[in-house]
């Protein structure tokens, strides 16, 4: 019934139940369980081919301010539009990735012409062109891991802290953000990236003459 449902979200507020407040059963019938408004109900019909007849007939009626909605198809056109806001998502997120390897890239370049000479000494004392190229490699790697890192404690602290606003203010459950089997797979793949990315400049640094660190540049 309707004062039935009115009773079951009494300690409900913006579509979600408000946290540590429970009403007794034998204090309901204290509240005023009069619904002050119905938004939705749900209509079933003997005759499944009358579905579309009785939707265009209220969808139709101008004196009353009614939607008639399927809920099946409504639900067939949200999934259909969360996919396309996923992909559009999907497609940043990929090119937010190459910028930030651009970026690896760039900042393992910079930082060879400011560590010239200490590359140069490790060449002096033995290290071979293939020890600079694995000690870079390494570089670029933990600075993938890393980042991957500090941005899945950013994420984590920022669905902590929203969630509760979020579900008070808007009813909005945000769940806190854990890895999932495709999150893991994307986590390998920039880990992987990392490392591939930073082999060029590690090739140039390996490549470069132990003169060219060691002549004093006046």
């Amino acid at each position: 019934s309707l004062d039935a449902m009115t009773a079951i979200h009494l300690n409900w507020q913006a579509g979600a139940p408000m946290p540590g407040v429970n009403i007794p059963a034998d204090k309901v019938r204290a509240f005023d369980l009069q619904p002050e408004f119905i938004t939705a109900t749900l209509v079933g019909l003997k005759s499944r081919a009358g579905v579309f007849n009785l939707q265009r007939d209220i969808n139709a009626n101008e004196d009353e301010a009614l939607l008639a909605v399927l809920p099946a198809v409504a639900l067939n056109q949200l999934w259909r539009l969360l996919d396309i806001v996923t992909r559009t998502l999907q497609a940043l997120s990929a090119l937010v990735l190459v910028l930030s390897l651009c970026g690896l890239i760039t900042a393992l370049l910079a930082s060879l012409e400011q560590r010239q000479r200490e590359l140069a000494i490790l060449r002096a004392v033995g290290a071979r062109p293939l020890d600079l190229l694995f000690l870079l490699v390494l570089e670029g790697a933990l600075l993938t891991a890393g980042g991957a890192c500090a941005g899945y404690g950013l994420l984590g602290l920022a669905s902590a802290l929203a969630a509760p606003v979020l579900q008070n203010q808007w009813g909005i459950v945000w769940p806190i953000a854990r890895l999932t089997a495709d999150e893991l797979q994307l986590m390998a793949l920039v880990a992987v990236a990392g490392p591939l990315t930073a082999l060029w400049p590690a090739w140039r640094a390996s490549q470069r003459a132990l003169a060219d660190g060691l002549t004093p540049r006046l």
